[in-house]
């Protein structure tokens, strides 16, 4: 799309790199099997409208070997995340080796430990031969580049593992319910700030709940998270090509929200922001 402007790009923390306002996740048409055709036409058109940031995890269905088989010499073009869900070190380092194959690259540009939920999750993973010890192990060898973490459930497990750890980067929940349950907004955005980390926000409109509990449009819920300070980017995942260029159409357009239009956005979602946070810990 030569004539199409180019999206806003913002620092990805300490990392030197500069990621799109929108980032492809690997799930909606990603995370299936048997629709290479369909996600190959997603992750073109998110390439062809300049997306330079795209997440995926074993954990996602086929979503590796789409864009495995989509990207080829476009893979130069992106920053390439993935995530282990194992909390050992053994047991990472072959989900790393099996990633690696099956996304057809030589490295990642980021390797995440995936959906900290627990006390425990941490103990296994900062333990003797947990999935710490792989994170690093990959990073010095030059298989990937930076390390981060990722979470949904409860700000204070990322919190902790941010301080056991001198981490990249954050991939976490952040939308417009988030303020009324749990917040991450109040308490990990400010220490990722002090930290430095880059802050990749999902579950922008908390796949469609968001959207269809409180009346909210795309737009108000890329541009809500996009206003909130210290974030890099957002990751969404898009059933098609049209989803694509609509996010991305957001993302060029993007003007900051007043503080009365944030209030706004928020008091609209605090009737169901239970079942907004269905993903959250519960209190």
């Amino acid at each position: 799309m030569p004539d199409t402007p180019s999206i806003p790009t913002r620092p990805l923390g300490r990392t030197g790199h500069r990621v799109t306002l929108f980032a492809l996740g690997g799930e909606g048409v990603l995370r299936t099997h048997g629709r290479a055709a369909e996600a190959a036409e997603v992750i073109h058109r998110a390439l062809d409208q300049g997306v330079n940031y795209c997440d995926t995890a074993p954990a996602y269905a086929s979503s590796m070997d789409y864009y495995g088989a989509a990207l080829g010499e476009r893979r130069r073009e992106i920053f390439l995340a993935s995530k282990t869900h194992d909390r050992t070190r053994d047991g990472s380092l072959r989900l790393l080796d099996d990633s690696l194959r099956r996304l057809r690259t030589d490295r990642l540009d980021l390797w995440q430990l995936h959906d900290l939920r627990t006390n425990d999750d941490l103990g296994r993973i900062f333990g003797k031969g947990g999935a710490i010890e792989a994170l690093v192990e990959a990073r010095d060898e030059g298989r990937v580049r930076f390390l981060g973490i990722t979470g949904h459930h409860d700000p204070e497990i990322l919190m902790e593992a941010m301080r056991r750890f001198d981490f990249d980067t954050v991939l976490v929940a952040l939308n417009a319910a988030d303020v009324h349950q749990l917040p991450f907004i109040e308490s990990l955005l400010p220490e990722a700030a002090r930290r430095g980390l880059g802050v990749i926000g999902m579950k922008v409109c908390a796949q469609g709940a968001l959207l269809a509990q409180s009346n909210l449009t795309m737009q108000d819920a890329m541009n809500y998270v996009l206003s909130l300070p210290g974030v890099s980017t957002i990751v969404i995942g898009c059933q098609t090509t049209d989803q694509v260029d609509e996010n991305a159409r957001i993302a060029r357009g993007f003007v900051p929200l007043s503080r009365d239009a944030i209030r706004d956005l928020e008091s609209r979602t605090q009737p169901n922001a239970a079942e907004i946070s269905y993903y959250k810990k519960r209190v």
